[in-house]
């Protein structure tokens, strides 16, 4: 029998790390702002306790992108702390049971100023790439607005010293650097979709489901036929389908 082993993580030189952790099956991690919220304040909690150094965020539907550099504790036990924590606190939320995020998460090293740099504009630039926003001031939950005010959530002064000792001239630089037009990939996981993930997100919401939990605990016959239902809208797949409401694409796709 064929045994397929992980391969083991590569390491960083000097701790610096891109993440990105998406739910399994790629279905939806936030249901609202609250949840966003919650999230947020848990990396601020680990932050303090584990000693990491933040420097970009940002939370997508499904996804989060992460830019740091790990301290006193291994970049697996800070992901572990924040994700167990979060699924705990999501799952009693919405009286669920089980994974919420997919097993392992990803990750890549940074080790040089200017892969630095393109990973923090990439993560900035998320949403636009993914067709959400027309620019990355829009997106509300990315730490480019931690940059523009002083926020001790993330490690800011490293950042800019990078553009300028003049801290004016260092976010002028700054803020046209991250809105530049690129081509770079990284840790892809954007969506190309006809219909967006909020416009089905507030159909469900205007029919009276609230949430992907809520439409799990339907009855099978009236969460069948909500499906059919969003099936016969064009633009939408069934893998996007599944991503929202954490249904598998096989039942799904079974769905008439």
């Amino acid at each position: 029998m064929i045994q397929l082993v992980r391969k083991p993580r590569q390491k960083s030189r000097n701790g610096f790390y891109h993440i990105m952790m998406r739910g399994i099956n790629k279905q939806i991690i936030f249901e609202d702002d609250m949840d966003r919220h919650m999230l947020l304040s848990l990396i601020k909690k680990y932050r303090r306790i584990c000693g990491f150094n933040l420097y970009g965020y940002c939370f997508m539907n499904n996804h989060i992108h992460l830019l740091f550099q790990e301290k006193e504790e291994t970049v697996s036990k800070v992901i572990q702390r924040i994700s167990v924590s979060y699924v705990q606190w999501y799952n009693k939320k919405y009286d669920r049971c089980g994974h919420l995020f997919q097993d392992r998460f990803r990750s890549e090293v940074v080790e040089t100023s200017s892969s630095f740099l393109k990973v923090l504009r990439y993560i900035h630039q998320n949403p636009l790439k993914a067709g959400l926003t027309k620019t990355i001031f829009e997106w509300e939950w990315s730490s480019i607005h931690d940059y523009l005010r002083h926020s001790d959530l993330i490690d800011r002064e490293f950042v800019l010293q990078l553009f300028s000792t003049d801290s004016y001239q260092a976010l002028q630089f700054f803020s046209d650097y991250m809105q530049l037009s690129n081509n770079d990939e990284y840790l892809d996981d954007i969506p190309r979709i006809t219909v967006s993930d909020a416009e089905i997100i507030d159909y469900l919401k205007r029919i009276g489901i609230p949430s992907s939990s809520a439409l799990q605990q339907l009855q099978k016959e009236k969460r069948n036929a909500i499906i059919a239902d969003l099936k016969m809208i064009k633009g939408i797949s069934i893998r996007q389908l599944a991503r929202i409401t954490g249904i598998s694409k096989s039942v799904i796709d079974r769905i008439h």
